[in-house]
């Protein structure tokens, strides 16, 4: 391997002192040799291996605000996947409607809780453990956007706590509960849903900004506390979704179909990737994997399901 690392280095290797270098043909020539039993096998098994069906069997996962929008999606991949899953919300009818769009089934459960409150979280983590025996996957995804202010002037104090209560305390207090079970185990998976407003400025509300520029703070200072035990810890950061979160500020009579695909469309003129509309299986799929055992050596992590929208200057646009 030393011979492959030289020719990526771009070095003729001096074989002894004084005798002559030997070629790039001549390393190639050794190199191949040495490496062709290795590549066959390699190549065998490639062709043979494939991702396991089933890619959280035998896992247990709590999501907070699993009731519904992006949430909702991770709970039904996960569970497609093999996982036992607690859905974590305060929005028991859309939680219980879940459950059973899912069979009822034994691996999938509800359970009320206002993540901004200690208790209730310690609470929610408990009745998941002692339901399924342990935990292994924590998505803390429960999240408010706040109302649309352009004027920090006005902007509300109480609003502006309210946010950080879910956004921000909710992400620390189920990281916390999530460590209290993990680190007996040495082993354990904690994603926190965060956004492309955790990297830049202007796209949502103040608080909505700032609770998620604090939560992928979060996410880099418990990685570098956990991984120690074995736990890994990242964000996901989709670019914006139509789902019941972008309207939460609107009257229900408001959210119209209208409203819904004007939003679409906006979200979509100012996408950098072309084609594609994000929805939320992209966000979930992110999460799945970052779950899942594929992501084993991935921690502290900020993964972008933004179709580059974070590395482009679209006040320039000099692609356009």
């Amino acid at each position: 391997m030393g011979f492959l690392l030289l020719l990526s280095l771009g070095y003729l290797y001096p074989r002894y002192k004084g005798t002559a270098l030997i070629t790039y043909k001549q390393l190639i020539i050794v190199e191949f040799k040495l490496l062709a039993p290795a590549m066959a096998t390699s190549s065998s098994n490639s062709l043979d291996s494939s991702l396991p069906t089933q890619r959280l069997a035998g896992k247990v996962a709590l999501v907070t605000g699993g009731a519904a929008g992006i949430g909702e999606a991770i709970v039904r991949l996960f569970h497609k996947h093999g996982a036992k899953v607690c859905i974590v919300d305060v929005q028991d009818s859309l939680g219980l409607q879940v459950c059973q769009s899912l069979g009822d089934t034994p691996d999938i459960c509800f359970f009320h809780c206002d993540v901004s409150k200690e208790e209730e979280v310690r609470c929610a983590v408990d009745f998941a453990v002692d339901k399924f025996g342990t935990l292994d996957i924590m998505v803390n995804n429960a999240g408010l956007s706040g109302p649309p202010c352009g004027d920090i002037r006005n902007y509300d104090l109480s609003e502006f706590e309210k946010v950080m209560d879910v956004n921000v305390k909710g992400v620390f207090l189920g990281m916390k509960h999530a460590a209290r079970i993990m680190i007996p185990r040495g082993k354990g998976s904690i994603i926190s849903m965060c956004s492309v407003s955790s990297v830049i400025g202007g796209l949502g509300p103040h608080a909505y900004t700032g609770s998620k520029h604090a939560v992928l703070g979060l996410n880099r200072s418990v990685a570098a506390e956990l991984g120690k035990y074995g736990i890994r810890v990242n964000c996901v950061s989709p670019y914006a979704v139509a789902t019941d979160l972008a309207f939460a500020h609107l009257h229900e009579d408001e959210r119209t179909e209208d409203v819904r695909e004007g939003f679409r469309s906006f979200i979509g003129r100012n996408a950098n990737l072309s084609g594609v509309d994000l929805t939320v299986e992209h966000v979930a799929n992110a999460v799945l994997f970052l779950a899942s055992d594929e992501a084993g050596y991935i921690s502290g992590d900020n993964l972008m399901v933004d179709g580059g929208f974070t590395i482009s200057n679209h006040a320039l646009r000099v692609f356009r």
